[in-house]
């Protein structure tokens, strides 16, 4: 049956309250794991000082908006989605926690129309479920939530490779101290550090 985010169109993230849709993936209290790992690079590397952090596959907007939220206000903020439905969400979202002054959302697939510019943090929540293995997801996930924020292709490490090769390459976007930080499937940190 269909999820009840889907249906009353919230769904509470980092004690914040997001609108949902089925062009968003419902936000997942495991993926509040990132928001913490990544304000607690922020606190130990940048002191609260001025920084730019980018969300690559932004969906709800909620990775980003949360670490906003918990920052000082010259923080900014770079949503990047391929979907414009969602992005759509997460100008809403923005609105409704009074945040859209800080934040810029941009149609874009990976880093194609991101501003070229020194970044201090790029967060990810890519799609990174193996696509044989989608159809053992609970049917409120495979059946309802957009299939393109979960398919990560016949290993589940597309997004790795794809964000690992980009041209040019991530690395040009960081900042000589800047991090790049992402959620993986539990079973991929072997992997994934390999690429």
């Amino acid at each position: 049956s269909e999820p009840i985010a889907y249906i009353i169109a919230k769904k509470e993230f980092w004690s914040l309250t997001f609108n949902v849709t089925k062009h968003t993936l419902i936000p997942r209290p495991c993926s509040e794991t990132l928001v913490e790992v990544t304000l607690n690079e922020i606190n130990n590397q940048f002191h609260q000082k001025s920084i730019k952090i980018v969300d690559l596959g932004t969906g709800t907007g909620c990775l980003l908006l949360s670490l906003i939220h918990s920052l000082n206000n010259n923080c900014l903020g770079f949503g990047i989605d391929q979907s414009k439905k969602a992005l759509e969400i997460a100008t809403q979202n923005a609105i409704n926690l009074n945040l859209i002054d800080r934040v810029k959302f941009i149609h874009s697939n990976w880093i194609e129309n991101l501003p070229i510019d020194q970044y201090d943090i790029i967060i990810s929540n890519p799609p990174y479920i193996a696509t044989n293995d989608i159809q053992s997801l609970d049917d409120t996930i495979k059946n309802f939530e957009p299939i393109l924020a979960l398919d990560g292709g016949i290993d589940g490490l597309d997004a790795y490779r794809i964000i690992a090769n980009l041209n040019p390459p991530i690395t040009n976007y960081l900042k000589e101290n800047g991090f790049l930080i992402l959620e993986i499937g539990y079973n991929q940190h072997k992997q994934v550090i390999k690429i």
